[in-house]
């Protein structure tokens, strides 16, 4: 066993080694690249997970309505006249019997109504009342973004 003497810095030209102390503190580098790719990949494919029913939707300059937790209930009128609850076709005397029965087990009576630019103003008015009808009284209309504002400006 050997004993040495240790000088201090200010009495001795040799310096102590200190001994290196844990880190304390977290590197969050890693977890930031992480989350950078997960929003990336879920902004790519957010637009995917749409309804897949094609429609030509008229488009107009008003902004888009806030979303609750329960997934929207989306009614589709394709430019043929043919009616959808989500992608599933519905006959139109079926129509306010199925909404009713969505009614009951639905939390709220928020409802999208996708109607093509081709469908007749009173057709579209026609399921709106059927939507009334059978329990959904918060009814919005989509359309797409970058329409006229009429006011003369493009928007």
């Amino acid at each position: 066993m050997g004993a040495g003497v240790i000088q201090n810095e200010r009495s001795g030209s040799r310096r102590r080694r200190r001994r290196a102390q844990p880190m304390s503190e977290i590197n969050v580098t890693p977890f930031v690249d992480v989350m950078m790719v997960l929003l990336i990949i879920f902004m790519v494919a957010a637009p995917l997970l749409t309804v897949g029913v094609p429609v030509n939707l008229p488009e107009t300059a008003a902004n888009a309505l806030p979303t609750d937790q329960e997934e929207p209930l989306t009614i589709t009128v394709t430019a043929t006249g043919e009616i959808q609850i989500q992608t599933t076709p519905v006959a139109r005397d079926e129509l306010i019997g199925r909404l009713r029965a969505i009614a009951a087990e639905r939390d709220g009576d928020q409802v999208f109504l996708r109607a093509d630019g081709a469908v007749p103003y009173e057709q579209v008015m026609q399921v709106m009342g059927a939507l009334n009808a059978g329990g959904f009284s918060n009814i919005g209309l989509v359309t797409d973004i970058g329409g006229p504002t009429l006011d003369g400006e493009e928007g």
